[in-house]
């Protein structure tokens, strides 16, 4: 036996190959203890590996504590395993790693079929011999390029990695990492941010053949994305499908029934410029930013926004929000078609040279050009460059090869908006939007802009007058007046020039009709710095001009502050500040900050005088400017408001004041040079209270909102009723308008 022995070894090849293997099984012993030791780096211990954290999102949740959106660098979003469904675990063993149960990390069947096929044979389709906890290991510390062997030195540190973590975790602690951090199509992380993303929906709500997409995304998220890649994706899903019977998880009878079904996705994306509200998100940011700043965690350091996995309450409501824009979309869609038709070829924003010019100058490309020393012409040069660009139209966004002047042209058409509900006992923000498409405007029209509030001022101006003593029955005359310290400003009333200067209004029919002239009046009655000292009473502190124009609504005001002021009409006389944070939970559900609404202790004015201009108002929809509501739109619901509309067509406003929320909406052009070609299109009857209308009739078509579309308001008191009950105009005698003049000049008082 030993002479046959020897006689084999003589045999120079042999010899070779046995001196080969070993010196292949020493490197690999040797590399692997080195491993071991750390020359390669160091590996996490048992006691790393069982205090793992992850990166985790933000959520964003809404009243009813449904998701809005999230803040996150890794779209990631950790469930526990009782949230995983039986047919998703099984899809993924039976995919992904059959022997899951019966190994302790290492598959040693699988990595033999690798060293022998993919190292020895070259065969790249032997696949990696990975295991679902080799996986976990990779997903959880990632891999580094060496300059040799560096697959080699990668694979054992996984292995070596994920023996510690069975030896840590139990398989359904392994199944819970891994389904939380491994990485799905489009930059998502974990089942649960893809089960949302996808379907819309919670992984414990997926159904078998949604379990079998997401996981056959698994093998190469980008080649079987199903947003983009539907039949492959389609057939990877079968393929699990057949894995899942292959191993009996499925019935044979079932598979034809499941593979012949479509992939039906219900595509959500939580990136931050698409999705529900994004204004609002946008907005929550910056204040969270700023309350995190305030905050330190147990440890005593500071919460990280996109990684800390916080969970944040706010007063959003999810369905009302959705309703909100779809109203927005729907008017204002048409309504920029008929603004583009009512000008024709000579819209502002073609013809209108000095304004395209101004507004090219102010572009940080321009100015950067202007630094390096480049003349006018080769500015010009460099703007008339044409490239792809995508562009945004109603109709569908397009990519067109233009040029930078070509593409501010474009965009300098597009009409605007804001719009802002909240309950008028708290402040709680229910909607939000903030423009038209948060992608291409990322201007917020509620919490940044401040535009002049045109109509909208009067009840404030109203309510001062009341609020001192002007009776509500006192009547005014629709003539003119010119005010002779004020530069001969003579305020005029919209339409025919040709109005009865005989004629007098009440203060109700003078203010539903939004009577400009006596408007004016009646802050000469009660004084400029008693409407100020009122107007800073209602929470708007900024400083306003002390002209008698500001009865017509010249102030800039911002539509957040101009709510919050409204809502004082029915809670009590106070302002609120519309708030959108509720509380902040740390990842484990501990409460780390709550916030309660700010109300305005003191009342602003008395409850008779609330209820007044409430009543007021309420005539304002009855049967004054906003009467459309009734008339065009049958809205049946209580309903105050006031339109608003100022110089040239520039501002449409709408406030509706319902018992409980409190709507705002305005529409314009964010170049202020740019208004409505006619006050029939720019009037907010016309420009903005439509987004309410159609609002109203969304909500009041779900029974969900009753609670809103069926409330009542207070009955008033019979004193208010009394002082209201007058005739609304009232005609001079025959010796008054004899002596009277129709165009009255004097000093504003």
């Amino acid at each position: 036996m030993n002479t046959k022995f020897k006689q084999f070894f003589k045999n120079k090849w042999i010899r070779w190959a046995v001196v080969l293997i070993a010196a292949v099984l020493i490197f690999l012993i040797g590399l692997y203890i080195s491993i071991y030791l750390g020359v390669f780096g160091k590996l996490p211990t048992q006691s790393d590996i069982s205090s793992i954290q992850q990166e985790q999102a933000t959520q964003l949740l809404d009243k009813n504590e449904k998701l809005i959106g999230k803040y996150y660098i890794y779209d990631r979003q950790p469930v526990k395993f009782e949230d995983f469904p039986n047919h998703l675990i099984n899809a993924l063993v039976a995919t992904e790693d059959s022997r899951f149960y019966e190994h302790d990390g290492i598959d040693n069947i699988s990595l033999i079929r690798v060293f022998v096929k993919n190292l020895i044979l070259q065969d790249k389709s032997a696949g990696g011999g990975s295991t679902i906890t080799l996986q976990l290991a990779k997903n959880l510390y990632g891999r580094k390029n060496y300059a040799l062997f560096s697959m080699l030195i990668n694979k054992f540190k996984e292995s070596i990695v994920a023996k510690r973590i069975e030896e840590v975790y139990s398989k359904k602690e392994i199944l819970t990492l891994y389904l939380n951090t491994v990485p799905f199509s489009d930059n998502t992380y974990g089942i649960e941010s893809a089960s949302r993303k996808f379907f819309n929906k919670s992984v414990r709500d997926i159904s078998i053949n949604e379990a079998a997409t997401l996981v056959g995304t698994l093998k190469a998220n980008t080649y079987y994305n199903p947003r983009v890649h539907i039949e492959r994706s389609k057939n990877r899903r079968n393929v699990v499908l057949n894995q899942m019977v292959n191993y009996n998880y499925l019935s044979e009878d079932s598979l034809s029934y499941y593979v012949n079904q479509d992939i039906e996705l219900e595509y959500r994306s939580f990136n931050h410029d698409v999705g529900l509200a994004p204004y609002f998100r946008a907005e929550v940011k910056k204040q969270l930013e700023f309350i995190l700043d305030t905050l330190k965690t147990p440890q005593g350091e500071k919460y990280n926004l996109y990684k800390d996995g916080l969970i944040v309450h706010t007063t959003l409501d999810y369905k009302m929000q959705e309703l909100a824009e779809n109203a927005m979309e729907e008017h204002i869609g048409e309504l920029q078609t008929a603004f583009e038709n009512s000008y024709g070829n000579d819209g502002p924003w073609e013809t209108n040279e000095k304004l395209i010019e101004n507004v090219l100058n102010k572009l940080p490309q321009v100015i950067a050009y202007k630094a390096q020393g480049l003349s006018k012409n080769q500015i010009k040069d460099s703007l008339n460059v044409s490239r792809p660009i995508a562009l945004f139209s109603w109709k569908g966004d397009t990519v067109k090869n233009v040029s930078t002047i070509d593409s501010l042209k474009h965009y300098l058409k597009f009409l605007n908006t804001g719009m802002l509900s909240v309950e008028p006992t708290t402040g709680a923000v229910r909607t939000y939007v903030g423009g038209i498409d948060y992608r291409y405007f990322k201007f917020d029209h509620i919490s940044q802009s401040e535009r002049q509030v045109g109509s909208t001022f009067k009840p404030l101006v109203y309510t001062a007058a009341i609020e001192n003593g002007l009776e509500p029955c006192t009547y005014f005359s629709l003539n003119k007046v010119t005010y002779t310290d004020y530069d001969d400003w003579t305020p005029r009333n919209s339409g025919s020039d040709e109005e009865d200067p005989y004629i007098n209004y009440t203060l109700e029919n003078a203010l539903s009709n939004s009577i400009n002239t006596i408007s004016v009046k009646v802050m000469e009655s009660v004084g400029i710095p008693k409407v100020l000292e009122q107007v800073k009473k209602l929470g708007i502190t900024k400083v306003l001009p002390n002209e008698p124009s500001l009865a017509l609504g010249v102030a800039e005001i911002s539509l957040k502050d101009l709510t919050g002021a409204y809502v004082s009409y029915l809670n009590d006389s106070r302002s609120v500040k519309p708030y959108y944070i509720t509380k902040i939970e740390d990842k484990a559900g501990n409460i780390i900050a709550t916030f309660e609404p700010e109300i305005s202790e003191e009342a602003a004015f008395s409850d008779y005088t609330r209820q007044v201009l409430l009543e007021i108002m309420k005539s304002t929809v009855n049967k004054g400017t906003a009467s459309r509501l009734r008339s065009t739109y049958g809205l049946s619901n209580e309903i105050a408001g006031k339109t608003g509309t100022t110089q040239n067509n520039k501002d449409g406003w709408y406030v509706g004041l319902t018992p409980n929320l409190v709507t705002i909406t305005w529409v314009g052009n964010d170049n202020h040079s740019i208004g409505f070609k006619s006050t029939g299109m720019g009037q907010g009857a016309n420009s903005a209270l439509p987004i309410f209308a159609k609002f109203y009739q969304k909500l009041n078509r779900d029974s969900e909102f009753n609670s809103f579309t069926k409330a009542k308001f207070e009955n008033p008191s019979q004193k208010v009723l009394d002082d209201l009950d007058c005739e609304p105009t009232k005609r001079d005698g025959f010796l008054k308008r004899l002596f009277k003049k129709k165009n009255k000049k004097k000093t504003f008082n």
